[in-house]
């Protein structure tokens, strides 16, 4: 709850503040320090269980230590983007303060979808959620590829959020007895699956599914991807992808865990095809940019996996992978935004060009891929776990590790390209970076590497 009420009052205060801010810097030390209070505060509910302002909620929300964790670990990711981005954020546009003051709102959805209790308090979350998002996208208005990618955003989101509340209409309508919006009050027993409940039910997957753009509900993400400013497109792979699948979880397993049997196979048969079509598409990018976009896919098809399995594995490998993913994800993205040229070839001989950028990149496409001793092996660990655990469907454990070594594909060319190959481009390239970005760089490779060996920072957290 004292996520909620930080990240959206302080929303407010850097909408505001546009007003009184003269210099375009002063934002990004205004938003740092409202969300560190964020994280302060999450982090005291955590340990309390108790918020700071004790409000009658009327049990729509539900804060718990899963959720609670999941929060702390977006806000520092955030905090982590603010740090090593905020210059770029300035350099958008001229509404720098706005921007900020939208990022808080999309926060303030994520707290929410992560701790709903009503398909009423979801659906709130998300549009919370993804109305600021449209409007980030589209930001850099003097980009046709910006307004091309935030209008398909618009069109997909709107389509997405009308068969979510076509599903909500079908449960409430199927609900026996008492009609009720509590997910709880939904939970199905083993039984034959009413028919309302089985169109509810498929069609809040299908708009799941494009929430975290998981195939076939793919096809928006690449383009929305490459045409937003690449500092959005950072937030918005990661955070706000990580965000969907927190609420996926919650949905699937207050709500229709205990038919899981039932729908089991078609979630089986959806994480392959993201599996595939992530991977393979990924393949075939010139565009680091696209390829990430792509790989995005790839690493949902991963993450889906936790909804198949819906086990304790499961809850611990989704926070991990969030923190594992977001850093990586991030870090990279914010070496890609100081280049000039976002092709693989402009990768080329970056490690004689800048030795250090050239070690923390490589350190994130190997945790991407999944290589030991990094975090994003120990994600897809615990993911690949939870599905041998759960007994069911074996193949889809061994198709998603051959989908593993494809992405090493991609990953590895540009590890190649950084290290083996010589840049002849004849465009200067202008290295506009600090000794604290480099810095903050490191920090981040070295909390991936630690991860990678000592999981149990994040995952113990689940147990508090």
């Amino acid at each position: 709850m004292n996520a909620i009420i930080i990240t959206a009052v302080w929303g407010i205060v850097m909408m505001f503040g546009g007003v009184f801010f003269k210099q375009k810097s002063k934002p990004k030390y205004w938003a740092i320090t409202g969300l560190i209070l964020a994280i302060i505060a999450n982090v005291c509910e955590l340990i309390k269980q108790h918020p700071f302002i004790d409000v009658n909620i009327k049990d729509m929300l539900s804060f718990n230590s899963f959720n609670l964790t999941f929060i702390t670990v977006v806000l520092l990711c955030t905090l982590l983007l603010f740090l090593l981005n905020g210059r770029d954020i300035e350099k958008v546009g001229n509404n720098v303060s706005e921007y900020f003051a939208l990022i808080f709102f999309v926060l303030c959805g994520v707290t929410i979808v992560a701790t709903f209790n009503t398909l009423l308090t979801l659906f709130l979350g998300i549009e919370i959620l993804s109305i600021p998002l449209y409007i980030l996208t589209g930001s850099d208005k003097r980009n046709l590829k910006s307004n091309e990618a935030a209008l398909k955003y618009f069109l997909m989101g709107a389509f997405s959020t009308g068969i979510l509340l076509m599903g909500i209409a079908f449960l409430y309508g199927g609900s026996a007895g008492t009609p009720s919006f509590y997910i709880s009050n939904i939970n199905i027993g083993e039984g034959k699956m009413p028919v309302m409940i089985a169109i509810g039910l498929v069609l809040l997957l299908i708009a799941m599914l494009f929430k975290v753009s998981a195939a076939p509900f793919h096809f928006w993400a690449p383009d929305v991807y490459d045409g937003a400013p690449t500092v959005f497109t950072s937030f918005m792979a990661t955070i706000v992808k990580a965000a969907g699948f927190i609420a996926f979880i919650r949905l699937f397993e207050y709500s229709f865990g205990n038919a899981q049997q039932q729908w089991q196979m078609l979630i089986a048969v959806v994480t392959a095809a993201t599996l595939l079509i992530g991977n393979l598409s990924a393949v075939f990018q010139q565009s680091v940019k696209r390829m990430l976009a792509y790989s995005s896919i790839a690493q949902a098809g991963f993450m889906l996996l936790a909804i198949f399995a819906l086990n304790e594995f499961a809850k611990e490998g989704i926070i991990l992978y969030t923190a594992a993913y977001s850093l990586a994800t991030i870090g990279l993205f914010a070496i890609l935004i100081k280049m000039n040229d976002y092709t693989i070839d402009g990768f080329n001989g970056l490690a004689k060009q800048q030795p250090l950028l050239a070690f923390t990149a490589t350190v994130f496409l190997l945790s991407l891929t999944g290589i030991p001793l990094t975090a994003g092996f120990q994600a897809k660990l615990y993911m690949l776990i939870a599905a041998v655990k759960d007994g069911h469907q074996n193949w889809l454990v061994i198709f998603a590790v051959l989908c593993a070594a494809i992405s090493a594909y991609y990953y590895f060319k540009v590890i190649q390209a950084i290290y083996f190959k010589e840049n002849n481009s004849t465009v200067n390239q202008d290295w506009d970076v600090t000794p604290a970005f480099k810095i903050l760089l490191v920090i981040t490779a070295t909390l991936i590497i630690v991860l990678g060996i000592f999981p149990t920072i994040i995952t113990d957290w689940l147990h508090y």
